[in-house]
């Protein structure tokens, strides 16, 4: 198999050749495939009748956003002595307003009412006039006068050939024989985009969760894709940079995802390829939404976290604020045993739980990056409001000079936990210390997360309080 990527050459043909064409009447097949970052890939198979030798193939109904330099085209079914000359892709469409720009210059019929002479009424007149502008209106030359308005409707002998009703890709071709030929069309645009969206519902005893995903399509492209195969990748694809203009984001319709998982996923690259296991059509100017995962009663752990700042320790301070915030966090494992294993795109996790009378309510969100199998997924929905921390700097030293070290100093903290919940809570609590530090006096015992992190876990009672202190001796 043959296959001529699209390019245009220099040569021209010697007679202008006769125009055919092609629309989706002749599609035979269609597959999309979408990137993350506002890319897809087009592949539109129809099978055309062409005559033998040159001609000029207009393939109609293709994206408006199309980036003509990655067009592709394959015959396949006549692949010896099929080439492709030159090619053009018009973008300049049929409307009102771009008829009367092309008509600048050149005569048109202008139809309008006049009172009837002979008594109640009006009669159709017919006058020709020129069109000698259109900039912020409309400058007609009659045979007797100039008028800037139109006083009727306008009659065109024609349609200008460089104006399209639809965006279309002329290919400039040879044809071996007059023969119905299968032609594969491939070609990068913009305007197709996807994310993925997730909702998690927590249990009662937030334990567990029973997550579902489903995948956003966003087509702004200017064409509608009927009746295609849809595949969409994950992962960061690099592109070579590019200057283009933002494009306004039009009004949008959503429709219902389904409640089954429908896409079926394999490894592409680097990268994963989700496909979707029926044919689907992505209309223009529309959001589209299709189940992904589901997964149910997957483990969860739920998290207190105060974090602490550096500059704690390198000053003297009075005060280091009253009621610090105590963040909530959510994780699970993205793996067979937690009941799940698919890699997950990146997208925005919703989470809700059930009040008393058995209602959903929203209770946080935050957005995850692509995750592999057996990574972890972890979630900040938000602060506490029954748990807080109070926290103070009881001492600090500077000890001068030892040994290597030209720095050596010590901070004493204080941090009050208090928790208004009837339950029992654990608050970890990470410092972050810099320099070669040492932890002298502690009432908790802490592991060391890395060179510069210590993390607490602090039980904190039922309707009570608990207290870390603990003194640092930092070297550098």
């Amino acid at each position: 198999m043959r296959i001529l990527a699209l390019a245009s050459l220099p040569a021209l043909l010697a007679a202008q050749s006769p125009e055919q064409t092609t629309t989706l009447k002749d599609q035979q097949g269609l597959a999309v495939t979408i990137y993350n970052d506002n890319l897809a890939l087009v592949k539109d198979l129809r099978e055309v009748r062409l005559p033998k030798g040159d001609l000029d193939l207009a393939f109609q109904e293709v994206s408006a956003q199309i980036r003509p330099e990655t067009a592709l085209i394959r015959n396949l079914t006549e692949a010896k002595d099929f080439w492709i000359n030159e090619q053009n892709f018009d973008f300049d469409l049929l409307t009102p307003q771009k008829l009367l720009e092309k008509y600048v210059g050149r005569k048109v019929t202008v139809v309008s009412q006049k009172p009837n002479p002979e008594g109640a009424g009006s009669r159709e007149t017919r006058e020709e006039a020129e069109v000698l502008a259109t900039n912020g209106g409309v400058v007609l030359k009659f045979p007797d006068r100039i008028e800037t308005s139109i006083p009727g409707r306008i009659i065109y002998p024609g349609v200008p050939a460089n104006l399209r009703a639809r965006p279309t890709l002329v290919l400039s071709l040879h044809s071996p024989r007059d023969h119905a030929q299968k032609l594969e069309l491939s070609y990068l645009t913009g305007g197709l985009s996807w994310r993925a969206d997730y909702v998690a519902n927590l249990s009662p005893d937030e334990k567990t969760l029973d997550l579902s995903g489903w995948v956003t399509l966003t087509n702004q492209s200017g064409s509608a894709y009927p009746n295609a195969t849809l595949q969409l990748v994950a992962g960061d694809v690099h592109r070579a940079p590019a200057n283009r203009a933002p494009q306004a984001a039009p009004m949008m319709t959503m429709a219902k995802a389904s409640g089954r998982a429908e896409m079926k996923e394999e490894n592409l690259f680097e990268y994963h390829l989700y496909t979707l296991d029926r044919l689907t059509t992505l209309k223009e100017n529309q959001t589209k939404q299709v189940a992904l995962l589901t997964a149910q009663g997957v483990p969860v752990r739920k998290e207190y976290l105060l974090r602490g700042e550096p500059y704690y320790y390198q000053a003297r301070y009075e005060d280091l604020g009253e009621k610090s915030k105590v963040g909530v966090f959510v994780e699970f494992r993205n793996r067979e045993e937690s009941r799940m294993g698919m890699p997950m795109p990146k997208g925005v996790v919703r989470v809700y739980k059930r009040d008393g009378q058995g209602r959903p309510q929203f209770v946080g969100e935050d957005a995850v990056d692509h995750t592999p199998r057996n990574e972890t997924v972890r979630l900040k929905l938000g602060d506490a409001f029954d748990v807080t921390a109070t926290r103070k700097q009881t001492d600090y030293k500077v000890l001068g000079v030892q040994g290597a070290y030209r720095h050596v100093t010590e901070a004493a903290f204080q941090i009050e936990v208090r928790n208004a919940k009837k339950e029992p809570v654990t608050v970890s609590v990470l410092e972050p210390i810099y320099g070669d530090w040492e932890i002298v006096q502690k009432s908790h015992d802490f592991t060391k997360e890395s060179s510069g992190l210590a993390r607490f876990e602090v039980a904190v009672p039922a309707e009570g309080s608990a207290t870390l202190t603990y003194r640092a001796r930092m070297r550098w």
